[in-house]
């Protein structure tokens, strides 16, 4: 099997297709979209810890069984011939196998605000299950740009009712929550966004609008759109749902057999939990439909040197 991405997802599936004693290849570019972030939560045993240590030390626990190998490299073309799949990486290198699994993440487009990306991950965040609960109760703000996201404010409301709304520009908040926004005493603020004041390390100290006013902030919340790191319509022919995430059943399966996607590629509940589950779900899978084909071969073979 073939995992493009070596994150959370991309991880958790290769040891569980090693663990049924499948040879794995993972090519991974290194673009892990929590990279920004100093801590995540909502994982027990980790709640709070370093994104990066806790990949460092999932990739080392993974490399330690024999014949799974791990590449530095990006994934740029993907083709199947006839029942092989085979990845071309950015160095020109081809490499072949039986089954795709793409866990390649999600690459986030930051707003055109000044101090927004480098904010972006510790005090600007996207998900109030993942960094909510640091901030509750402190001044918060919400960035609404889509007036259809308007339900989302209550989420945020729920941490703190210290909230303000920035539409960077005219609103487009339907009436009918405005209503509700200013029965609640939750302040609409239309005039764009100068700049996002910040210190070291992406923590904001406020938010600066072009009417001149400066509003201080601890934290502050915003949805961004977001795009896949590989093309795989044009690669390989997997469907996009409308959201931008590769369609996928209830098993990770894309529309292409043999070939599956997990993680934030393939779900809007982009946290580290679902990556992770989904991941082994995708494995249990591809192992299933692996044996399943070698048990009807003519020739039997050990899965471990012959399937790729």
């Amino acid at each position: 099997m073939i995992v493009v991405g070596g994150s959370y997802a991309g991880l958790f599936a290769a040891m569980a297709h090693r663990r049924s004693l499948m040879k794995v290849l993972i090519i991974d570019s290194g673009k892990r979209c929590n990279k920004p972030t100093l801590h995540f939560h909502n994982l027990i045993t980790h709640d709070g810890s370093a994104p990066g240590d806790v990949a460092a030390s999932a990739k080392e626990q993974v490399l330690k069984y024999r014949t799974v190998e791990f590449l530095d490299g990006k994934v740029v073309s993907a083709l199947k011939k006839n029942e092989i799949f085979e990845a071309g990486t950015e160095a020109k290198e081809v490499f072949a196998g039986r089954q795709l699994l793409f866990a390649a993440g999600l690459k986030d487009k930051m707003l055109p605000i000044p101090g927004f990306a480098e904010c972006w991950g510790n005090s600007v965040h996207h998900c109030p299950f993942c960094h909510g609960y640091e901030v509750h109760g402190k001044a918060l703000g919400i960035i609404l740009t889509n007036g259809k996201e308007a339900p989302f404010v209550l989420m945020i409301y729920n941490l703190s009712k210290n909230l303000k709304i920035f539409t960077n520009g005219p609103s487009t908040i339907p009436q009918e929550w405005k209503e509700k926004f200013e029965k609640k005493r939750i302040p609409i603020l239309e005039s764009e966004i100068q700049e996002i004041e910040h210190y070291e390390k992406g923590q904001m100290k406020s938010v600066i609008l072009k009417d001149g006013s400066k509003h201080i902030l601890e934290g502050l919340f915003a949805r961004t759109s977001v795009e896949q790191h590989f093309n795989v319509t044009k690669e390989i022919g997997s469907t996009i749902n409308e959201m931008g995430f590769i369609q996928v059943d209830d098993f990770q399966k894309t529309n292409i057999p043999g070939v599956y996607a997990t993680g934030d590629c393939a779900t809007m509940y982009r946290a580290l939990p679902v990556a992770i589950a989904a991941g082994t779900k995708a494995a249990a899978m591809l192992v299933k439909e692996l044996v399943e084909e070698n048990f009807y071969m003519e020739k039997e073979f050990s899965p471990i040197y012959e399937d790729l």
